[in-house]
């Protein structure tokens, strides 16, 4: 395989922050990010970026990160114990945006790096990553339009890599103490370095790439909705899905507590609001029971 070039990797990660940002003031038009530069003692740092209390957005959250160190956390050797003493470097951007009206989903994106080295072996690396919507009452051309953009991303790159990873999304962001889903799903890959360094680091950018379009044209769509409290109280229940998955299983979010990361910034994917209530369910016929009925189980959005 090719040797990595780790620069090069972030200088398209600080570019892509940038470029999202910008985008997402644009949306909103009421809240600038505030950006928040960090340093970790154990190496390296991030930039972190929140906007809040916005029009559109009612948090949105977009961090770089760049860490480094001599001994890797369980969470990255737990499933590669021959990783275990080698030093390493981890550097993504990752985001998350919790829009104020209900009828627009909230989404996650992020894509990474990770390389561990020791002297007098070659290093191990690979690319990860993805996004994923999750609405709150659904809309089927908005779930066609976001897995149809997942899709172009991916098809530069084989026929088989979308459905693999739209797969591998729909397996990871699942709440198996509800035994639901988080979302409608989208891409999700990891450990990912098989077509050598330049494809892979190719493959990495056109997701995040993908990301803007994917998810930009719904927002636009949604955000004028009309909504009054019950359409409010749902997405604040519906909110507490996205915090035990993000506290109970997020690899992200375990990495970033066990590496000593930035905790602000860490655990900026959280909502503001939340709530939640005691053995909840439904009315059937509504368009919350609609929700889990049809946009909470796993299918194929482009058939």
């Amino acid at each position: 395989m090719d040797t990595p070039n780790v620069a090069a990797v972030s200088d398209y990660l600080l570019d892509l922050q940038n470029r999202i940002c910008q985008t997402l003031e644009n949306l909103d038009a009421e809240r600038p990010f505030i950006e928040a530069n960090w340093k970790r003692e154990e190496g390296g740092g991030g930039r972190s970026r929140v906007l809040e209390d916005g029009a559109v957005f009612e948090k949105a959250g977009i961090n770089f990160s760049h860490v480094h160190g001599r001994q890797l956390p369980a969470s990255a050797t737990a499933h590669r114990p021959e990783l275990a003493g080698r030093n390493f470097q981890a550097l993504g951007v990752s985001l998350v945006i919790h829009p104020r009206n209900p009828y627009i989903p909230t989404s996650h994106a992020n894509v990474r790096f990770f390389i561990a080295e020791n002297e007098g072996t070659e290093p191990v690396w690979w690319f990860g990553g993805g996004f994923d919507l999750t609405p709150y009452y659904g809309f089927e051309e908005d779930a066609v339009h976001w897995h149809k953009t997942a899709r172009q991303a991916c098809e530069p790159f084989g026929e088989h890599i979308y459905p693999r990873f739209k797969k591998w999304c729909d397996e990871y962001f699942y709440l198996k103490h509800r035994d639901e889903p988080r979302g409608i799903g989208g891409l999700f890959f990891d450990d990912f370095n098989e077509p050598g360094f330049e494809d892979s680091f190719a493959f990495m950018r056109s997701i995040g790439d993908h990301f803007v379009p994917a998810y930009v044209p719904i927002v636009e769509k949604r955000k004028n909705h009309s909504y009054g409290e019950r359409e409010r109280d749902f997405q604040m229940y519906r909110r507490g899905r996205y915090v035990e998955f993000n506290l109970v299983y997020d690899r992200g979010t375990l990495f970033g507590l066990q590496t000593g990361g930035r905790t602000e910034s860490i655990l900026m994917s959280l909502p503001p609001i939340v709530k939640w209530r005691y053995d909840w369910h439904p009315q059937a016929g509504t368009a919350e029971s609609e929700l889990y009925e049809v946009y909470l189980k796993p299918r194929d959005w482009l058939k």
